[in-house]
């Protein structure tokens, strides 16, 4: 039985576990990438490659190794047909995230490992493999970027007077659905990447806004969430409510990210989904 996050460890302890095992899984993707791989379709049309297997292999012993207690949802497995009862607490895990830009030789692609505990994120790891950068964050804990100069803490930072920086999806962003809902709002730059990369970089202060215009799995928002969320920003729906976990077949409804400032649309903005590509490109 999956036991309520009280009888679990601290936030921390979990924190460091995360962080040392996602930096295992991102030396495996990097070795992988350095002597070259194929690129699969799963049964959704969606890439996948050696890298996204090993990384997820790597991710679950470890974590389950450490607490067998705390059910792991991993998206390879999910995709598999694995779909353990979860209960309170529980892992939320993209191996990979962004295989379509890891795959084409991009460098925005990211390992995402989260933990939901009754429905929220409560603690987020998100590696960028490709810039040697590990972000960290959790309820109560602050947020973090490890580099190789040391750790570092992040915060989001209010709209600069000359206007937001927004960051949108490199391979399924609508340039027109865009440039409508940005209509009237004084906007300082546009940038297109990929993967959680989006939101870590808002939780750090480089960016103020990412509207996601079609649908995304929890497992590649619950560790980027809780990032986000623990440097003072904020991942929500049309409404203005925060994201929340548990929904039916991990399928979340288009969202907003912003820094401090949350930023709602006019009734006639509000986002609307388009076809699952089951990540965040």
């Amino acid at each position: 039985m999956n036991a309520p996050l009280t009888a679990m460890p601290d936030l921390r302890t979990l924190l460091e576990l995360t962080v040392e095992t996602i930096s295992e899984a991102s030396a495996i993707i990097l070795r992988i990438r350095d002597k070259g791989f194929r690129t699969e379709k799963k049964s959704d049309s969606s890439p996948v490659t050696e890298a996204d297997h090993a990384s997820e292999s790597c991710i679950l012993e470890k974590l389950r190794r450490a607490y067998p207690d705390i059910i792991a949802i991993s998206e390879e497995e999910f995709s598999a047909g694995i779909r353990p009862a979860t209960g309170h607490t529980y892992w939320l895990i993209d191996p990979l995230d962004g295989t379509r830009g890891f795959a084409s030789g991009g460098d925005d692609y990211a390992v995402n490992i989260g933990l939901i505990s009754r429905g929220e994120p409560v603690l987020g790891v998100v590696a960028i493999p490709s810039a040697g950068q590990i972000y960290g964050g959790g309820k109560g804990l602050g947020a973090f970027r490890q580099d190789r100069s040391g750790r570092h803490e992040i915060h989001t930072v209010p709209v600069p007077k000359e206007g937001l920086r927004v960051l949108a999806s490199r391979h399924y962003g609508s340039e027109e659905r865009l440039h409508n809902f940005l209509a009237g709002k004084k906007v300082q730059s546009i940038g297109n990447m990929g993967s959680a990369v989006k939101i870590v970089r808002i939780a750090e202060g480089n960016a103020d806004f990412y509207p996601r215009f079609g649908p995304t799995m929890e497992w590649d928002t619950a560790a980027p969430q809780a990032i986000l969320e623990a440097a003072g920003g904020h991942l929500y729906v049309n409404n203005g409510a925060r994201m929340s976990y548990d929904k039916k077949d991990r399928l979340n409804p288009p969202f907003y990210c912003s820094g401090s400032t949350i930023i709602l649309p006019e009734p006639q903005d509000n986002l609307a989904g388009n076809e699952k590509d089951g990540s965040l490109p």
